[in-house]
C-alpha cells in the first residue's frame, strides 16, 4: 500500500536530505501551503540591486536606480551616496561633495549616478572623494562641466569607482535653449527668427541656464518722405544691429553693434516705424519724418523729410532724423540745407546726413536722402541726387539691404536733366522723380527707406531678432 502522507511527527528536523529522495517523487501537490518554513531553505531573502529583502517580509525594492531628492548644495553639507541611488545636484549657490562608498562596503557593479539639476557645475564645482580610490587614483574627482550626467561602478580595490558615463546632456525645457513667440517665425539651422512687420510683442517662455539670455537683432525704423516738386530725397530710417559675438554665423552689417539685448522671462512690445506719406503733386512742402521702431532698449529714429521746393529758410530745410532728407531746389532762386543723419546721436551711428541741392542754375536738382552706410549724393555730382547706400545683414537667414535713402527730384528744364531724378540708396530707397508727370517712388516697406523727392513716401521699417533654440 502506498504511503500518500508523511506528517511531521514522523519525520524529525534534518532527518532527511537531498539524497534520501528520488527526484521528481515530491511534487507541488504533494507538498501543504505553509508546511515548509522560510528559516528552512537555503535562501532566505532576495536581493536586487545590491539591497536584500527576507523572503515573507514586506518593503520596496527599486528595480533600476533610484533616484533622490534633489540635493540644493550649501557650501557645508555633504551628500553620502549608496550604491543604486541617483543624485539631481543643484549647485546654483555654492559647490558640493559627494562622498562614495568605501572598499569594505561595496561590490563589483554598484553603480551611481550623478545629474546637473541647474545647469551651473561649471560656476560651482561637484567633488567626489572617498577612501575607495577614484580612476585607479587616490585623488578626487571634480565635476565642472554644465548639465552633466556621470555614472560610475566600482570595480575593486585596485580601481576603485570607475566612470562608465561622462556627458553634457540637455533636459527638459532646455532642448529649447530659447524658447518665445512673436511675429514671423521661421529658422535657420539652430537659430530661431523673428521678424515683426507690424506692432507685435515678443514673449519669451523659457530661457535654459545653457544660454547666455541674448538675442541679435535689427532695428529699423519708417523711412522720411522726399520733398514736394523737385524736393530732397526722404532720408532711411534709423538703422540699428547687434550681433553677440563667437555665436550665430550669420553675417552682419558693418554698423552692428557687438553686443545682443539681453532678455529675461517675459513680453517685449514691439513698435514698427511707419513710412512718411508721400505729397505729391503738392509743389513745395518739405517731406515728412518717418516714425521710430523700437525694441527692448534699442531705438531707431524716423529717417527726416526731405526739403521742398520753398523759399530758403530753416523751416524748409531737409528734416534731420535717423538718416537725414536731401536739401531742395527752390526754382530761381537758391537751396534748402539738408537734413542731418544720427540724430539723435547712437553708437554704432544709425544713419548718415542727406545730399545738398546743386545751386541754380546749374542742374536743378535736389539732394538725396542718407542712407544707413552712405550720405546722400548732392545735386551736382556725379552721380547725381542719388540716396546714400544702405546696410546689408544676414540676420533673417540670407543676405537683405534696408535702410536705403531716397534719390532727390528734379527740376524739368531742358537738356539731358529733364524729368530724371537721382535713384534710390540700395536698401529700398525710392528713386527722385522730375518734371511735371514723374512723381518720386516710394520706399520700399519693410526696408525703412526714404521715399524719393518730388513726393515719395517713405517704406515702413522692421525687427528681427534671432537667437539660438536648440
Amino acid at each position: 500500500m502506498a504511503i500518500n502522507k508523511i506528517t511531521s511527527k514522523s519525520v524529525q528536523d534534518l532527518d532527511l536530505s537531498a539524497d534520501d529522495l528520488a527526484p521528481g517523487t515530491i511534487t507541488d501537490a504533494k507538498i501543504a501551503t505553509g508546511t515548509i518554513a522560510n528559516d528552512k531553505l537555503a535562501n532566505t531573502s532576495i536581493t536586487i540591486n545590491g539591497t536584500s529583502i527576507a523572503l515573507g517580509a514586506s518593503g520596496d525594492i527599486v528595480a533600476g536606480t533610484d533616484w533622490q531628492s534633489v540635493v540644493v548644495a550649501d557650501g557645508s553639507t555633504a551628500t553620502t551616496a549608496s550604491a543604486g541611488e541617483g543624485y539631481f545636484i543643484d549647485t546654483t549657490s555654492a559647490a558640493h561633495t559627494i562622498t562614495l562608498p568605501a572598499d569594505g562596503s561595496s561590490t563589483i557593479g554598484d553603480t551611481i549616478i550623478i545629474r546637473d539639476y541647474a545647469g551651473t557645475f561649471a560656476t560651482n564645482n561637484v567633488t567626489l572623494t572617498s577612501t575607495a580610490k577614484i580612476s585607479g587614483a587616490d585623488a578626487d574627482g571634480i565635476l565642472s562641466t554644465n548639465d552633466l550626467v556621470v555614472t560610475v561602478v566600482y570595480v575593486d580595490s585596485t580601481k576603485g569607482w570607475v566612470t562608465i558615463e561622462n556627458e553634457a546632456k540637455a533636459v527638459g525645457a532646455s532642448d529649447f535653449i530659447i524658447s518665445a513667440t512673436g511675429g514671423t517665425v521661421t529658422e535657420s539651422g539652430d537659430y530661431r527668427i523673428h521678424s515683426f512687420t507690424g506692432d507685435g510683442s515678443f514673449t519669451v517662455s523659457c530661457i535654459a541656464p545653457t544660454s547666455p539670455g541674448i538675442v541679435d537683432y535689427i532695428v529699423v525704423a519708417g523711412g522720411g518722405g522726399g520733398g514736394g516738386a523737385f524736393g530732397g530725397g526722404g532720408g532711411a530710417g534709423g538703422f540699428r544691429e547687434g550681433k553677440q559675438p563667437g555665436c550665430s554665423p550669420h553675417t552682419a552689417s558693418p554698423l552692428a553693434a557687438t553686443s545682443g539685448i539681453p532678455i529675461s522671462t517675459t513680453t517685449y512690445p514691439v513698435t514698427i516705424g511707419a513710412g512718411a506719406a508721400g505729397n505729391y503733386p503738392s509743389f513745395g512742402p518739405k517731406g515728412s519724418n518717418g516714425s521710430n521702431s523700437v525694441f527692448s532698449t534699442i531705438t531707431s529714429t524716423g529717417g527726416g523729410g526731405g526739403s521742398g521746393n520753398e523759399p530758403p529758410s530753416p523751416s524748409n530745410n531737409g528734416q534731420p532724423g535717423g538718416s537725414g532728407g536731401g536739401g531742395g531746389y527752390f526754382v530761381g532762386c537758391s537751396v534748402n540745407s539738408a537734413g542731418s543723419g544720427n540724430t539723435p546721436p547712437t553708437s554704432p551711428s544709425q544713419g548718415n546726413n542727406g545730399g545738398t541741392a546743386s545751386p541754380p542754375p546749374a542742374v536743378y536738382a535736389a539732394g538725396g536722402g542718407g542712407g544707413a552706410t552712405a550720405v546722400g549724393r548732392d545735386g551736382d555730382s556725379s552721380p547725381r541726387s542719388c540716396g546714400g547706400a544702405g546696410a546689408t545683414s544676414s540676420i533673417s537667414g540670407s543676405p537683405t539691404a534696408y535702410a536705403g535713402g531716397g534719390g532727390g527730384g528734379s527740376y524739368f528744364g531742358a537738356g539731358p536733366i529733364q524729368g530724371c531724378g537721382g535713384s534710390g540708396g540700395i536698401g529700398g530707397g525710392g528713386d527722385g522723380g522730375g518734371g511735371s508727370p514723374a512723381a518720386g517712388c516710394n520706399g520700399v516697406a519693410n526696408t525703412g527707406g526714404g521715399g524719393g523727392g518730388h513726393g515719395g513716401a517713405g517704406g515702413k521699417g522692421i525687427v528681427i531678432l534671432r537667437y539660438k533654440f536648440q
